[in-house]
Parts: C-alpha cells; sequence; structure tokens
C-alpha cells in the first residue's frame, strides 16, 4: 500500500505477535479498524514461556469467540504449596471457592504455543487485517495525524508504511519503546534463575506432586508447577557463582531436578535462564505511539502474571483506541491507559515482589523467622490466600471521581436462565458499555428509562431465580445478588473492559454517573478541571 494525500494506509500497526499483540490485534480486527501487524519471526516459539492465565482473562478470550478453540490446551490451576525450611506447609495459595465470580475457573494454566497460534489465527481471520512475519522495524516517524514506520522485509528489502496509531508488543527489548524514547523504572528486583519445562511419563506423574509448590529452602528455593496434560515446571534460583549458560546444560539441569525426576522419567522439552526483573515504564505513550506487554512491564512470575498482565494492556487500550479512531472521543483519552495499567503494574509488581522475596530468602534464620510470621499471620496454620485477592483494583483513570463503592474493581459475570439454557452475562448483554441494574429494587423500571437515553450504555435489570420481576433477566446462581448487596448499590455502569466505572444507590446518582460517562468519553479533551485531573493522576 501507498500513503495518499490525507489518508493513511492503517488505522493502527502492532508491532509484535506475541499473545499481547495477537489480542491487540484480533480485537482491532473485531471493531473494524484496518490493522497491519508484524514480527520479525516468521513463527509461534514452539516451547512454552507463559503458563498461567486467570479468569478475566479468559472472559475476554471467550468475548472474542476463542473459548472453544483454545480450551482443550487449558486446565485448572492446582493450589500452590509453599514449604518452609524443614519442609513444613506454611501457606496455600488457592483460588476463590463457587460459584466463581466471573463465571470461569479463576485460575488456569495453559499450553502457550498452541493457544498463541489460535490467537494468531483469530487475529488474521479478519479481513481488514494483515499479518506480514519476518519483517523487522527500523524507524518511526510521528507528524501530527499520522506515523510513518520504516520497514525491513526479509529478503532486505526497505518500505514504509503510515498508520494512525502504532502499538508496540514488541518484548521485553522493544524497539518501539526505545524510538518512542519511553524510558524505563527500576521496581528493584533482579534474581538468576533457570526455568525448565518437563515432559513427564505417566509413570513420574503419580510420583510427583499433587499439587503446585514453592519450596523455600534457602540452600536453593525452587517453583514447581503443573501445566496441562503431563507438562511439569520447575523454576530454580540460580546460586551466586553459577554460570546461567552451563547450568543450561541438561546433565546440570538433570542433577538440579534429581529430587523429583530422573531422564528415564520424562523429556527435557525446555531449559532456559533468566533474570527475572521488575520494571516499568516510566509513560506507555508517545504521542501516536504506545507500548504493552514486556514492552511496558516485566515482573517476576510468582503468581503467574506476567502474560495476564500483557493482556490487560490490550483489553484496556483497544476499547479506548476504538473511541478515538472513530473519532467519538479526543485522544487525550488514551492517557488514561497509562494512568490504569501503569499505576496497576506498580501495585500487583510490589506483591509479587513481596512474595518472591519471602520465598527467596537466603539465610537461614531469617527464613526461619519468615516461617514462623506466616504461620503466626495463618493463626499458627499454614496462611491460605487467593489468587484472586492478590490482583489489585485500578485506582485512577476513567472512572467516576466520586468514591463510589467496588469503583475500579471487576464486575461479575453471573449465569443468566433463558428458558432451558443458560448463558453467562457477556453473552447476553454483549461485552460493551453496560449498566446493570438490581431487578430487586423498586427503581429498576426507572432507571432501564434513564438509561435507554444514553447512545452509549446498553442497560439490563438482573434478579435472582424465581423472584418474578418484571422485565429483569434471573440469574442462577445469585453471585450478582450478593455483589449489590455486599457493596449496599443497586446500579453500576461497567466500561468494554469488565471494570466498573461507577455504582449507584439510587436513580438520581445513576443520572449523575450517566452525565459524567459524557463528560469522560464525549469531551474528554474540554475543560481545564479535566485536563488538571489526568495530569495529576498520571504522577507517579
Amino acid at each position: 500500500m501507498t500513503d495518499t494525500a490525507g489518508a493513511t494506509d492503517y488505522d493502527g500497526l502492532v508491532v509484535g505477535f506475541g499473545p499481547t499483540g495477537a489480542v491487540a490485534t484480533g480485537l482491532l480486527g473485531r471493531l473494524g479498524h484496518r490493522t497491519l501487524v508484524i514480527d520479525r519471526l516468521t513463527d509461534v516459539y514452539d516451547k512454552p514461556r507463559a503458563i498461567a492465565l486467570d479468569h478475566e482473562i479468559f472472559r475476554h478470550l471467550d468475548n472474542m469467540g476463542l473459548a472453544g478453540a483454545i480450551s482443550p490446551y487449558i486446565e485448572p490451576f492446582t493450589a500452590s504449596e509453599h514449604f518452609g525450611v524443614d519442609g513444613q506447609l506454611i501457606r496455600r495459595i488457592d483460588m476463590v471457592a463457587k460459584p466463581y465470580p466471573l463465571g470461569y475457573t479463576p485460575s488456569m494454566v495453559f499450553s502457550q504455543p498452541p493457544v498463541e497460534a489460535e490467537l494468531r489465527r483469530h487475529a488474521t481471520s479478519f479481513s481488514n487485517v494483515r499479518a506480514e512475519l519476518g519483517v523487522e522495524l527500523l524507524d518511526l516517524v510521528q507528524t501530527a495525524d499520522r506515523v510513518e514506520a520504516r520497514l525491513k522485509d526479509s529478503d532486505g528489502r526497505h518500505r514504509a508504511v503510515t498508520a494512525r496509531y502504532v502499538l508496540g508488543c514488541d518484548g521485553a527489548s522493544s524497539t518501539v519503546r526505545q524510538i518512542a524514547g519511553l524510558g524505563l523504572e527500576d521496581l528493584i528486583f533482579d534474581e538468576p534463575w533457570l526455568v525448565v519445562d518437563v515432559r513427564a511419563n505417566e509413570s513420574a506423574l503419580a510420583r510427583l506432586p499433587q499439587c503446585s509448590a514453592q519450596f523455600c529452602n534457602p540452600a536453593r528455593p525452587v517453583s514447581f508447577l503443573i501445566g496441562p496434560h503431563n507438562h511439569r515446571r520447575w523454576e530454580i534460583m540460580l546460586l551466586p557463582g553459577e554460570d546461567a549458560r552451563q547450568m543450561e546444560r541438561p546433565d546440570n539441569v538433570w542433577k538440579l531436578l534429581a529430587p523429583w525426576i530422573t531422564p528415564q522419567d520424562g523429556e527435557l522439552w525446555r531449559a532456559a535462564s533468566y533474570r527475572f526483573h521488575a520494571l516499568v515504564a516510566a509513560d506507555w505513550r508517545n504521542g501516536r505511539i504506545l507500548i504493552a506487554g514486556d514492552a511496558a512491564h516485566q515482573q517476576p512470575p510468582f503468581i503467574g502474571q506476567g502474560m495476564c498482565q500483557g493482556l490487560r494492556d490490550a483489553t484496556n487500550l483497544v476499547w479506548k483506541l476504538d473511541r478515538v479512531l472513530r473519532d467519538v472521543s479526543s485522544d487525550s483519552l488514551l492517557d488514561s491507559y497509562t494512568v490504569e495499567r501503569k499505576q496497576h503494574v506498580i501495585e500487583l509488581t510490589g506483591k509479587i515482589k513481596a512474595i518472591g522475596q519471602s520465598i527467596c530468602e537466603r539465610d537461614p534464620a531469617a527464613a526461619r523467622q519468615r516461617d514462623a510470621q506466616i504461620l503466626a499471620d495463618g493463626g499458627g496454620k499454614p496462611l491460605v490466600l487467593t489468587r484472586q485477592e492478590i490482583i489489585p483494583p485500578l485506582r485512577a483513570g476513567c472512572l467516576t471521581h466520586h468514591d463510589a463503592p467496588a469503583r475500579g474493581s471487576l464486575f461479575p459475570q453471573p449465569r443468566i436462565s433463558n428458558g432451558s439454557t443458560v448463558r453467562l452475562l457477556d453473552e447476553v448483554t454483549g461485552p460493551g458499555w453496560r449498566a446493570v441494574i438490581d431487578g430487586r429494587s423498586d427503581d429498576a423500571a426507572s432507571m432501564l428509562a434513564l438509561c435507554a437515553t444514553h447512545p452509549d450504555i446498553s442497560a439490563a435489570a438482573i434478579s435472582p431465580s424465581g423472584t418474578g420481576r418484571l422485565n429483569a433477566l434471573e440469574e442462577t446462581e445469585g453471585v450478582l445478588a450478593d455483589w449489590f448487596d455486599r457493596h449496599g448499590v443497586i446500579a453500576a455502569i461497567v466500561r468494554p473492559d469488565h471494570y466498573v466505572f461507577g455504582t449507584a444507590r439510587n436513580a438520581t446518582e445513576l443520572g449523575d454517573l450517566l452525565r459524567e460517562i459524557d463528560m469522560r468519553l464525549r469531551d474528554v479533551a474540554a475543560g481545564q478541571d479535566k485536563i488538571s485531573d489526568l495530569k495529576m493522576e498520571r504522577t507517579p
């Protein structure tokens, strides 16, 4: 394609076709935007890297129509049991109990190569999406209304394309981030580890731990994860003086695995040394260039949130970029992307670091003190946490200014009965902007009528099964009724990425929320007070 006066080749250029880039491309394609995605590599990497995802991410993949295609490669994540200096159980990290708040198993493990292949297949299924592999980004030049990308094809040919916006999803050494001058902030974590993936034989599986585990042994901390099918992973801390490349050699790997497994028990799938970092970009946007995934942040892997964070970036950014590309919102809406995602990443990384530093304690006396403190925190028993309570809400950004209950949290997804069938809420309402109203409320009808006047908002009233409320959908497990009761509200405005914009206790407060959404979405750039708010929220 060639650029013509007043036109661009593409609405979006996505650099990097890993999971984050593939999801961003698929979302843009589904929304009808002309999108080019490029990657230096020509194939999906055939060995596992990411291994965990959660119900928030699976909800988005289901919204995209991918649940059926990827489910064969996904299994529930077992609990993670943490063992102390003397091998005693000190902590257990599990998932929340049923009924599951988002409608899916809250924590899952998956096999990255086939799932990534499905993400790519989905992204390229749209006629408005073009994928070019074996293509390297050389440079980006911004003008007032576009970005020119200079590319190098696999045959060495140089060429240029133009796009209204560029998304850098090109990994930890991101070329896009470097060109855009987006610096990294160090969140102070730097540890050398060896990651080992094994396809275990059937006989070995029975002898291995039946839960994922953290062996918090100061002599050498080790993580053990149960992946799908016969995939087992060990993450092994490297000690001072050990050469990372030498430790990757199969003979050294099998020595490290000797307490659990022998070469006769399975196939060594991958052994790779890493330095586990904690880094975040100072800003995630320079004009029409934005970054996401590992290009924007890196964190230790101790609760399996690395890929999840990248896909949160994509789902957060694309609904905003869609509005900007359709010229229904000012591009200052994109400022909320850094505001929301950077703070979320920093907060979650802090929690991951605390767990990691606890696991990585090398001093035996300090490790025993750690064990005693964790057991004391559990009342003398192993402390029990859920992975879900570790994930924070959004704190600032495109949310109501009022301190409303549940503001910035993930909205639940109840199961809705429809005659003889049961469907999840998103299948019924769609994943766009929604007002969800407690169907038990006497104000439900008037609030539905109020929402009907707002062009951006769809609305539904939902009540527990058997209440017989007119004009209300019925949920089967009481998930949403419990949520409304717990927060003391009767309505919620939910964003396309399923975060709660705000909640209301009555029709007056709902009307205020609808007017605030107009200000936020339709006239984002107007009003110095709004501009000041965004600047204040962006201050680290």
